[in-house]
This record gives C-alpha cells, sequence and structure tokens, in this order.
C-alpha cells in the first residue's frame, strides 16, 4: 500500500514495535505518509478513543484492513476471554465505529484476515453467554479450539456485515493468508506443540510478504463486489462450509458482539 502511495495508518498495540514499523516502512518506500497509532483491541475503551482521534485526524478510510490475531490465554479489561476480546470482538468494535467514515468514502472496503484453522471452529454460545469466552480451559489444545472459534467469528463477521451493506458501495471480505512465519504463536509453551510448529514453520509456512497477497487481492482486485461477505485463500474464491455461512449464525453472533460492546 505504501509503495502505492496510500497514506497507510498502522494501527498497532505496542508503541515501539509500531513507530518501528512505521519508520521502516517509510525508509523502503520513500513514502513519508505510514503513520502509527496506538491501538489495543484488548480494551473497548481504547478502541472507541483510537477511533475518535482517527475520525477527527483523518479525513478518508477507503480500506479497514482486520488483521489481529493471537492465542493467548486470559481475558480483557473487559473481561472476555483473550482470544474472543481481540480475534473477534475488538474488529468488531471498530469496524462498526468506523463503518460511517468507509460509507462516507464509498467504494470502500472492509478486510477481515480469518484463518483455514476456522474451518475446525464451530460457536458454542451457551459458552460465550455464560463464561464470555470461546472455548473452556487454557492448555494448548484449548487455546488452538478457542483460536479456529475465533476465526470462524471473523467469516460469520463478515457474512452478516456484507447483508448489512448491500446498497452502500462498501464491501468486505474474508481471507486466509497462509501460514505465515510470524508471532502468533508466540505464548505457546507445551513442548510437543512448540516441535509440530516449528516443523510447520520451517516447511510450510510462508513470509510475510507472500502471506499478505491474499489480502492485497481483496483489497485492491477490481470487480470482486459482487462477491461481498465471501472467503478467499490463496488469492481465490472458496467455498466456506455451511456454519460459516448459515444466515441464523451470523446474524445471532452480531447480535451477541452488540452486547458485548455496550451498543444495545
Amino acid at each position: 500500500m505504501a509503495v502505492r502511495g496510500a497514506r497507510v495508518i498502522l494501527a498497532c498495540r505496542s508503541k515501539q514495535r509500531g513507530e518501528e514499523a512505521a519508520r521502516e516502512l517509510r525508509m523502503e518506500t520513500g513514502n513519508e505518509s505510514v503513520i502509527f497509532m496506538q491501538l489495543d483491541l484488548g480494551s473497548q475503551k481504547n478502541i472507541r478513543s483510537f477511533a475518535e482521534n482517527f475520525l477527527k485526524a483523518e479525513s478518508r478510510l477507503d480500506l479497514l484492513i482486520n488483521n489481529a490475531a493471537l492465542a493467548t490465554p486470559g481475558r480483557t479489561e473487559d473481561g472476555l476471554g483473550m482470544i474472543l476480546g481481540v480475534n473477534h470482538i475488538g474488529p468488531f468494535l471498530l469496524t462498526n465505529l468506523l463503518l460511517e467514515r468507509l460509507k462516507e468514502c464509498a467504494p470502500s472496503r472492509v478486510i477481515n484476515v480469518s484463518s483455514c484453522g476456522h474451518d475446525l471452529g464451530t460457536i458454542d454460545f451457551e459458552c460465550i453467554n455464560t463464561h464470555k469466552r470461546l472455548a473452556l480451559g487454557s492448555s494448548d489444545a484449548d487455546l488452538f479450539r478457542a483460536y479456529t472459534h475465533s476465526k470462524l467469528c471473523n467469516v460469520l463477521f463478515t457474512h452478516e456485515l456484507a447483508k448489512r451493506l448491500e446498497g452502500t458501495k462498501v464491501t468486505c471480505y474474508s481471507l486466509h493468508p497462509g501460514s505465515v512465519r510470524s508471532e502468533l504463536g508466540r505464548d505457546i509453551s507445551e513442548w510437543h506443540t512448540r516441535i509440530i510448529k516449528a516443523i510447520v514453520s520451517k516447511f510450510w509456512a510462508t513470509d510475510p510478504v507472500s502471506g499478505a497477497q491474499t489480502t492485497l487481492y481483496c483489497a485492491l482486485q477490481e470487480d470482486i463486489e459482487h462477491l461481498s461477505g465471501r472467503y478467499f485463500s490463496d488469492c481465490q474464491l472458496v467455498q466456506v462450509k455451511p456454519e460459516a455461512r448459515d444466515d441464523g449464525i451470523a446474524k445471532k453472533l452480531w447480535d451477541v458482539s452488540e452486547k458485548f460492546c455496550g451498543m444495545i
């Protein structure tokens, strides 16, 4: 995006690492319009503050790319399971707070980075409503299971968002970026899981540049507006499982998400 001359806002939790990434991008691309803004998706107060500051400072929003992913135990400051709060509820709230600006700047797009792991996920509304978590337990297997559920949330969120955006010229897409060498698994502790992670990283994981290609495709490809709400992998349209495109489940998840955000 920076190479293309876009104004790029890096909304990141870590001030030090975010500013460093922005500085590196400015040096590599010669584009001085790459800036850092602090955003912690584990804090709804911070998300609202970020949105308020962004809307005051920036007149345009053409692309919103939600790229959050972690597999960490614990809870957010709002009392939600960390994986539910950061991977789904945070991007859900942020998108809704910025939706009017996206409509004003239409045609515009929302990109939700999911994972092929969503295919292993399911939505347990009883667990979500009772425990404010996607799954119980704190073992690596439990965290991975919750992660897959959160990535299914991303796909369902995109499905429902597309319905609500019909007629606005704002479109949205979810995607699998590939297994990218990143710090997603930094909180993994069990030795056998670490071995599997190391093998996957060595033989199958791609570099971040390659891993960004499907995100760029969904953000920039012309004539895919009629595919709003759909899921992509390797820059190609992929049909998701029935649960991931179920209107009733997507609507119920939206309602629960609104409740957790205090929007209703």
